[in-house]
């Protein structure tokens, strides 16, 4: 298999959760059926309305839940996104107010995520750092909302959702490959954002992007085509659990012999969780200052020796295998033993011992190791806390309380790594890139195309499958003049990939991204 192919199908398990792998074509009911000379698929949309308090202040809103249908330049059917938009009622001027469009990664996820467990009008009850009771859930109001701040439009990918990719037997022209890569999504996703501004009438308000996870990958090539070939101006970015740069993640760092830097970008992570679990040898009481300790290491001693290779002396190579026990609990000798460098998986697989392995996305889940004798964790403890209660719930409140989809099927995610193309055409290339992805220079060419773009870095320090150091690295990194810098901004929260799942940040969660939509225009 070629080495993108590799990070494709495993690094890039980036969702906001590995959701169950599902057929990526296939006709829901009303979605046409099979028979040649089928009605072709139509937009369609339900709108009810709604109330929510977001920190005490009452806000009423009307729902549209819907479809729209992406076409190809004949004008056929190719494939439907599906949504859930929420607008606040009672807005008198209707371009003066934001509009955020959000969306979770994968690829291959829908968006129940950030709508259901961050940012909706409602929002399940689910266990933080634990697993979350047996049915029946919990819906409730979500006190921190976004409405306040801004209009909302949840997006789920082509093929999740209530999407499906419109084939010949539907009714339309669609295959797989018109949307299933780096380049065909983010085109999918301009399409359906100017559609979007065009039936509700939205050009001219001030519009941002939110992307977890992959969606940080799509918002990268997303932005810069949007502004660049479709003329729509973004007001803002939100990065949430960043990956641009495929090269530099904790997953497959030995598939690229030579290149260290990975290894050190997520040593901070490994520290925060080795020190949540309390096993480090010796336990300090706050996480930040030693944070602050390990990012200086590893940047400096620890990848100074990391890149010595074979030429490190023995004494200066226990020296920094006994500095990393102290930075990750781990034994010395096994440190020694993987030669300074544990991956990812293998980090999860022996920190807790006893079995036990700790979350991917989350490491202050834990679970019960699937094979006590692995090398590395093969499953995330996390999907077994929210799964099950997010998409149970979801299906009942699309259906009762938005009133759609009723006799169709709504996909949380869907298997499209053996379809999608991980080829991608970086601005100003000659070609499409063969090799592992890497899309820092389209976000730098959306910055210096509109010098007012903002940028927002979120991030978790208990992520481990995308590290906050790392993605902080990438910001500085970009090949923008000085003076932009100054346009990206940086939080970091005591949780993990989706920062949400910590009841504790959602109020500084929700404050910061409405701080950062709120100073990033200026109502007429």
């Amino acid at each position: 298999m070629k080495k993108h192919s590799i990070l494709g199908a495993a690094a890039v398990l980036l969702a906001a959760i590995a959701v169950p792998a599902l057929a990526a074509a296939g006709s829901p009911k009303g979605h046409g059926g099979g028979a040649s000379g089928v009605k072709p698929p139509k937009a369609r949309s339900s709108i009810t309305h709604g109330v929510v308090t977001v920190e005490g202040h009452r806000i009423g809103y009307e729902a549209k839940t819907g479809i729209l249908l992406l076409k190809n330049r004949e004008g056929k059917p190719i494939a439907s996104m599906s949504y859930v938009a929420y607008f606040e009622s009672g807005v008198r001027d209707e371009q003066n107010r934001p509009i955020t469009f959000f969306y979770n990664g994968g690829p291959g996820s829908s968006t129940i995520w950030l709508h259901m467990l961050a940012f909706g009008p409602k929002r399940v009850v689910v266990g933080s750092g634990t697993l979350t009771p047996p049915a029946p859930y919990k819906l409730v109001n979500n006190d921190y909302s976004l409405l306040d701040a801004t209009d909302e439009v949840f997006v789920d990918a082509p093929g999740t959702g209530f999407g499906r990719v419109i084939g010949k037997s539907d009714g339309g022209a669609g295959k797989p490959s018109d949307v299933y890569g780096i380049d065909p999504d983010a085109h999918a996703f301009v399409q359906f954002i100017t559609q979007f501004l065009t039936r509700n009438n939205r050009w001219n308000s001030p519009k941002f992007l939110y992307g977890e996870s992959y969606g940080t990958t799509r918002s990268a090539v997303l932005v810069n085509l949007l502004e660049r070939d479709a003329d729509v101006g973004i007001n803002g970015v939100v990065l949430q659990s960043a990956i641009l740069n495929f090269n530099i993640n904790l997953d497959f760092p030995q598939i690229d012999p030579g290149i260290n830097i990975g290894y050190a970008l997520g040593l901070p992570s490994y520290t925060a969780t080795a020190w949540y679990h309390h096993k480090l040898p010796n336990q300090p009481p706050a996480l930040q200052p030693l944070l602050s300790q390990v990012e200086q290491f590893a940047m400096g001693p620890y990848l100074t020796a990391l890149n010595l290779g074979n030429q490190l002396d023995s004494a200066t190579k226990q020296q920094i295998a006994e500095k990393l026990h102290a930075y990750t609990g781990l034994p010395t000798a096994y440190l020694l033993k993987a030669d300074l460098r544990v991956r990812g998986g293998q980090f999860r697989q022996q920190l807790l011992g006893d079995d036990e392995v700790t979350g991917r996305l989350d490491s202050r889940y834990s679970g019960p190791a699937m094979d006590p004798l692995a090398e590395s964790a093969t499953y995330d403890p996390l999907n077994s806390a929210i799964a099950a209660p997010t998409v149970a719930e979801f299906n009942g409140y699309v259906r009762n309380t938005l009133d759609f989809g009723k006799h169709m099927t709504y996909k949380p995610g869907i298997n499209v790594f053996m379809q999608w193309s991980w080829k991608h055409k970086q601005p100003g290339a000659r070609f499409q890139l063969p090799f592992t992805p890497n899309v820092m220079p389209d976000l730098a060419s959306a910055m210096k195309f509109n010098p007012d773009l903002k940028i927002l870095l979120l991030g978790g320090y208990f992520d481990l499958g995308t590290a906050f150091y790392s993605a902080e690295y990438e910001m500085h990194h970009l090949t923008i003049p000085a003076t932009l810098q100054k346009n990206i901004s940086y939080d970091f929260f005591p949780s993990g990939h989706m920062i949400y799942l910590n009841p504790k940040v959602l109020k500084p969660l929700h404050d910061r991204v409405a701080k950062f939509i709120e100073s990033n225009y200026e109502a007429q």
